[in-house]
């Protein structure tokens, strides 16, 4: 997965060639990236092919593939258009994602900027004046004796500082790998929206299944309670048991208020990340039966790893930075070469302009040599080391996180799996107490605290199946997070019109053509 340079202007192919010729001489060192990192996996253990099963909704059993590819769109992989539709809404009009496009268009005019330094710098200067001498003190300026006259005297400026230790290179080479850490920056804002967008949808989902789970045990305990009344009216039981359960069901009922604020939270959290403020709602809701979880999932290699995270990759460019950083410190301890030249006329009269003898000209070429400045370029380059030395580090704790990340997530879902098994289990086997437990106590054989203890350990149950069928799911989406979400990969639309995700991607919104990211650096026109 290659990286290609942000687009320059192309130089005419004299000047290219004096530049070649002149490459040799940057100072400083030259860039040459990481290694990757000399690990085969991310447990002390092998990964188990297949994560356990459960005969319940999304409990397939999840096999880990190493080498798989990930999809640039892997969220089509849970199977829902509405949560589809909402990320194509939250690419259109996320602010982070705006300001993140706007940010790599600023780096990238910054570079082309730089590259200016490469060329000659050349002014018209133009003046016309008004002067009169003073007669009795100094001689006439004119040949003609009048004191009054006008000059006319259009001249062009050129100057030129020769790129001669690479200063000029080692600057546009540091703003270029900004650039680059932009782009990737860019990338990680994308991956981070869509994947909040998923982790959001599947917590929407889960609020929703509890809050069904917990209306059908309020209505579970509600038709209790009228059983108990009615066996009360007939003096079957006491009423100390009525009592009892009226004060579960007023239990049952206090659960239900929190989740439905959290609800309501988590609809304002979509909203916000398609970019709406919380009066516009978005349209799609969302539940656990209309995600499918994916069987199939993704492992990459450590060493492919630290190529697909763009954070990896922008502390990659943030150190590339820092080493051109070096370069520009040498450079400033060392000659510094200026050439400038003037060429004009003079006359005053504005036909007279371009007559013989008004002409004139200069060349100049200077030389600047730092020779005591107190140490303050010495210890610059000293602080751009240790700079380079930071940027190293902060290169390897970026890769080892990512690294924790997956780590994380891959032990997160073979945990998952164990546990939506378990509760499963749990959830049935509690269910089919309490049917039996009812019917005992319609026949008189159980007492009410059976009941009671039956109740408690079915809601449990039930609240922690769906917890654990939405762990999955959230999950599964923070191993695509994890392993770089799949930028790399063209999206259909890239190869027909530009959908939400290829326009996303671009730095420049505003363009109407364009294609996938190949590697950050080569698609999109930037």
């Amino acid at each position: 997965m290659a990286m290609t340079a942000t687009r320059r202007r192309r130089a005419p192919p004299l000047f290219a060639a004096a530049m070649a010729l002149l490459a040799g001489c940057a100072v400083g060192p030259d860039f040459t990236p990481p290694a990757p990192p000399d690990v085969a996996g991310y447990t002390p253990q092998p990964l188990p092919a297949e994560t356990a099963s459960a005969a319940v909704a999304d409990g397939g059993a999840q096999r880990f593939v190493a080498g798989l590819d990930i999809p640039g769109q892997w969220w089509t992989l849970f199977r829902s258009p509405p949560l589809s539709a909402l990320i194509d809404q939250a690419l259109k009009a996320n602010p982070d994602l705006q300001a993140a496009q706007a940010a790599l268009r600023v780096a990238e005019e910054n570079v082309a900027a730089q590259e200016g330094f490469y060329y000659p710098n050349v002014t018209a200067n133009p003046s016309i004046s008004r002067y009169k001498n003073a007669t009795a003190v100094i001689a006439p300026t004119l040949s003609s004796g009048t004191p009054y006259f006008n000059l006319y005297t259009p001249q062009l400026l050129v100057s030129y500082a020769p790129d001669v230790f690479g200063l000029n290179r080692r600057t546009v080479e540091g703003l270029a790998a900004q650039a680059e850490a932009q782009r990737y920056q860019l990338a990680a804002t994308y991956l981070t929206l869509t994947s909040n967008v998923v982790t959001a949808v599947v917590m929407e989902a889960s609020l929703r299944g509890q809050i069904a789970a917990t209306e059908d045990i309020i209505k579970l305990e509600t038709e209790l309670l009228e059983l108990f009344r009615r066996q009360l009216a007939l003096g079957q039981i006491a009423e100390v048991d009525v009592a009892a359960q009226d004060a579960a069901l007023a239990q049952a009922e206090t659960n239900l208020p929190p989740l439905q604020k959290q609800l309501a939270q988590q609809r304002d959290l979509l909203t916000a990340l398609v970019g709406r403020y919380p009066s516009e709602e978005v349209a799609e809701t969302f539940n656990l039966k209309g995600l499918e979880l994916p069987l199939e999932l993704p492992v990459s290699l450590p060493a492919k790893l630290v190529e697909q995270r763009p954070d990896v990759r922008q502390a990659e460019e943030n150190l590339h930075a820092a080493s051109a950083e070096i370069g520009v410190a040498v450079a400033n301890r060392l000659p510094n070469v200026t050439l400038s030249a003037s060429v004009g006329t003079i006359a005053a009269q504005g036909s007279r302009l371009f007559s013989s003898g008004t002409g004139f000209w200069d060349v100049i070429a200077g030389l600047t040599q730092p020779v005591f400045d107190g140490g303050t370029l010495m210890h610059k380059e000293r602080a751009a080391r240790a700079a380079f030395d930071q940027a190293v580090a902060q290169y390897r704790g970026t890769a080892i996180n990512a690294m924790q990340n997956v780590a994380d997530t891959l032990r997160a879902l073979q945990y998952d799996a164990d546990a939506l098994k378990a509760a499963a289990h749990a959830e049935s086997t509690a269910a089919h107490s309490l049917d039996l437990v009812r019917a005992q106590l319609r026949l008189g054989a159980v007492n009410y605290l059976a009941l009671l203890t039956a109740q408690t350990a079915y809601q449990q149950a039930e609240i922690a199946l769906v917890q654990a069928q939405a762990s999955r799911l959230a999950d599964t989406a923070a191993l695509f997070q994890a392993l770089g979400g799949g930028w790399w990969n063209p999206p259909p639309e890239a190869a027909g019109s530009d959908g939400p995700a290829a326009a996303a991607m671009r730095g420049k919104p505003e363009d109407a053509g364009g294609g996938w990211l190949d590697a950050i650096g080569r698609a999109f026109g930037l």
